[in-house]
C-alpha cells in the first residue's frame, strides 16, 4: 500500500468521488515533499492598474442573465459569533436574513431578465438540513428542492501530525473530518455532476461569492464586462487600507505574466515589509468571482481534472475544543488562487461597498441600523448619506456573541463616523449617534442610554 492508500479508501468510504480524492491526493503529495509554498518578492511583480467596475459601460447585461448561476458559498456555521446553524440564516432585518436576500436578488434577476436565473448554494454537511427546511417557504418559486439548488461541499480526512496517516478518534469520529476550504468549488461542481448540467442547460457563467458578503450581488454590467472580455476567470478586487496590510494581495508572476494571489502564509520573513506595503502591492481578492463554465472545464480537463491549487496546511488540534487532543493537519486551497491556473484571467477594481462581509457582532450592529438599506429587489447597500463609508464599530467583549445584542439595541447610526461600547449598556429607542462616540459602563448592573442626540464624545 502506498502512503495516501489509507486516505483513499476512508474517502471512497465517506462517498467522495474521484474530483477531491484526486485534489487531497495532489495536497498530501505536498505535504510529504514538505513543500513551503513562498513566494518570494523578487519573482513577482505589483499588479498594474485595472479596469474599474463603476467606469464600466452601464450596459444591463439582462440578455445573459439567463446564461449565468449565482454560487453562494453556504457551508459555514457562525460559531464565532454563538450561532448553532448556518450564518446565512442570520437575521439582517426582523424576519429576513442573508439566505432571503439571496432568494430576492435571484427572484428580482428572473424578473428583470425573463428567463430561470439559477441560484446554487455549496453547503456543507453542517449546514444542509437547516438551509433547505428554511427555503421551504420558497416552495411555489422553486428553491425548495434540493436537487435544483444544492451542490454539496466535500470533506476530507484530518492527518495525524506525528505519522502523517489518517487520525483516528473514537470519542467523535465526525472530528476526524474537516472542510477542504472554499477551493473546494471546483472538484465540487465537477464531482456532484453540475457543471457538466449547467453546459447542458445553456448556463455559461457563474458567478460566486461568501453567503456572508451582503456587497457580493450580481451586477450585469460586471457579467456584460465579463462575458466580452472572453476571459475564463475574472476576480474581484478593491483597495488594500491599512488595516489590510496582513492579509493576502494580487500580483502578476514574472515568469509568465500571469496574475496570482499571495497569502502571508506565502511570504518569507525577510519579505514582509514589503508584503505590507499597501502602496506597492495595492489590491486584495474580495473572494467574489466570475467563471466562464466551458473554459473552466476545459481547463479541468487540461490539468486531469484537478486545478493545481497552492496547498493551505493548517496545523490544529483533532477536537477543536481540546488543546490536549491529538495535534493534526487540516489541508486546504483557496477559492481565488485558481487565478494562476488560467492563461488570460482578468481581475477587476470594484468598489469597497461590493465588499461587505458580515464576520463580527459589530458588523451586524451596523448592518440592523439605518446606515443601511435593504431594497425590495435584496439588495443590501449603504445610505447615499454615507458615501460609500460604513461606520466604525467597535464592541467590548461582552458583545461577541449574537444573543447578547438583544439587550444592546440598535441606534441610528446614518450619521456616525465611529461608536465604541465598552461595557453593558441598552441603546433605548431613539437614540442618535452622530460623529465619534463612545458609552462606557464600568459597573456590572447594565447602563440604560436614555432617547437623545449623542455628538462627538464620550458618555
Amino acid at each position: 500500500m502506498s502512503e495516501f492508500d489509507a486516505f483513499e479508501v476512508k474517502m471512497r468510504a465517506a462517498g467522495m468521488g474521484d474530483a477531491p480524492v484526486a485534489v487531497f491526493k495532489r495536497n498530501y503529495e505536498a505535504l510529504l515533499r514538505d513543500e513551503t509554498g513562498l513566494i518570494p518578492e523578487d519573482s513577482i511583480a505589483p499588479a498594474g492598474d485595472l479596469p474599474k467596475a463603476d467606469e464600466l459601460p452601464a450596459g444591463d447585461g439582462a440578455d445573459l442573465l439567463g446564461q449565468t448561476v449565482i454560487v453562494k458559498l453556504n457551508g459555514g456555521l457562525g460559531t464565532g459569533m454563538g450561532l448553532q446553524g448556518p450564518k446565512s440564516l442570520l437575521a439582517v432585518r426582523e424576519g429576513v436574513n442573508f439566505l432571503d436576500l439571496m432568494v430576492r436578488q435571484t427572484l428580482s434577476l428572473r424578473e428583470k431578465s425573463g428567463t430561470k436565473v439559477r441560484l446554487l448554494l455549496m453547503n456543507s454537511f453542517s449546514t444542509s438540513e437547516d438551509t433547505l427546511a428554511h427555503l421551504q417557504r420558497y416552495e411555489q418559486q422553486g428553491f425548495a428542492n434540493a436537487g435544483e439548488v444544492e451542490m454539496m461541499q466535500n470533506m476530507v480526512p484530518k492527518i495525524d501530525a506525528e505519522t502523517l496517516k489518517p487520525v483516528e478518534w473514537p470519542a467523535d469520529p465526525e472530528q476526524e473530518w474537516c472542510p477542504p476550504g472554499h477551493g473546494d468549488l471546483y472538484p465540487a461542481m465537477v464531482g456532484s455532476g453540475w457543471l457538466d448540467r449547467l453546459l447542458n442547460e445553456g448556463v455559461k457563467y457563474a458567478f460566486v461569492s461568501n453567503s456572508d458578503n451582503l456587497g457580493a450581488i450580481l451586477d450585469p454590467a460586471l457579467l456584460a464586462f465579463f462575458a466580452e472580455s472572453g476571459a475564463p476567470f475574472m476576480m474581484e478586487v478593491t483597495r488594500r487600507t491599512a488595516a489590510d496590510k496582513k492579509g493576502g494581495h494580487l500580483a502578476m508572476r514574472k515568469s509568465d505574466g500571469r496574475l496570482l494571489l499571495r497569502e502571508v502564509a506565502q511570504c518569507a520573513d525577510a519579505d514582509l515589509d514589503e508584503f505590507q506595503n499597501i502602496d506597492k502591492h495595492r489590491y486584495f481578492n474580495t473572494n467574489s468571482l466570475w467563471l466562464n463554465l466551458e473554459k473552466l472545464k476545459a481547463q479541468l480537463t487540461a490539468d486531469s481534472g484537478a486545478l493545481p491549487l497552492p496547498m493551505i496546511k493548517n496545523k490544529k488540534t483533532v477536537d477543536p475544543r481540546d488543546p490536549k487532543s491529538p495535534a493534526v493537519f487540516q489541508l486546504e486551497i483557496a477559492m481565488g488562487s485558481a487565478i494562476e491556473c488560467f492563461e488570460g484571467a482578468l481581475a477587476v477594481e470594484v468598489p469597497r461597498s461590493r465588499f461587505a462581509p458580515v464576520k463580527t457582532t459589530a458588523d451586524l450592529v451596523a448592518l440592523r441600523s439605518d446606515a443601511y438599506e435593504v431594497l425590495a429587489d435584496g439588495q443590501v447597500r449603504l445610505c447615499p448619506e454615507r458615501n460609500g463609508v460604513p461606520p466604525d464599530i467597535s464592541l467590548s467583549g461582552e458583545y461577541k456573541l449574537v444573543d447578547s445584542l438583544d439587550a444592546l439595541g440598535v441606534p441610528s447610526l446614518i450619521a456616525c463616523h465611529s461608536l465604541k461600547v465598552s461595557g453593558l449598556v441598552t441603546f433605548e429607542e431613539g437614540v442618535v449617534v452622530e460623529g465619534d462616540v463612545a458609552f462606557e459602563n464600568h459597573q456590572s448592573e447594565r447602563k440604560a442610554i436614555p432617547a437623545g442626540v449623542y455628538s462627538n464624545g464620550t458618555f
